[in-house]
């Protein structure tokens, strides 16, 4: 990452990559708690409208719920003391929420491409579809723009001593 006070999505991003993908991502909960997973994500193009994105494969009943009745959501990256979160909203693409830019055989390869984004590997395509279908899997495609209110933090250095460099705020 840069030193500059701002950071791209793909710069966060890229903490992640050591990780395989692997993403906190936080949801609100309809009693206003925090409701967090680990999941793997990565960036890639939006098919609606070609914007960069993060992106992730959405499966289990609470993270859609939250997502569904609350888009917010908060990702964050790190590789050891270096992290950084970006903020934005969600749209949900998938079996129970479909979209007019996509049709069941975009969603098949958007679900792979969010898989390969993120760092996956599959030796049998054919069978990561069936998985995918018979989970009932979304995607969950994120912008982090300012005008969906996105805003990214990170820390600038690594741990000194005991305390941690205070993220700074910045709107993107």
């Amino acid at each position: 990452m840069t030193s500059a006070d701002t950071i791209t999505l793909q710069e966060a991003a890229s903490l992640s990559s050591r990780e395989r993908g692997l993403v906190v991502v936080s949801t609100l909960r309809a009693n206003g708690t925090i409701q967090s997973s680990l999941v793997n994500a990565g960036v890639l193009a939006y098919p609606a409208t070609r914007e960069t994105i993060l992106a992730l494969v959405a499966s289990g009943p609470v993270k859609l719920a939250n997502l569904r009745a609350r888009p917010q959501v908060t990702a964050t990256f790190r590789n050891g003391w270096q992290w950084a979160a970006v903020e934005g909203r969600a749209e949900i693409a998938g079996p129970d929420d479909p979209q007019p830019w996509l049709d069941a055989e975009g969603l098949r390869l958007l679900l792979r491409a969010i898989f390969t984004a993120a760092g996956g590997e599959h030796d049998d395509w054919d069978e990561y579809d069936r998985v995918m279908a018979g989970q009932r899997c979304s995607s969950a495609p994120t912008g982090f723009t300012a005008a969906n209110g996105g805003r990214q933090y990170r820390n600038h250095a690594a741990r000194q001593g005991n305390s941690l460099p205070r993220p700074k705020i910045v709107a993107s």
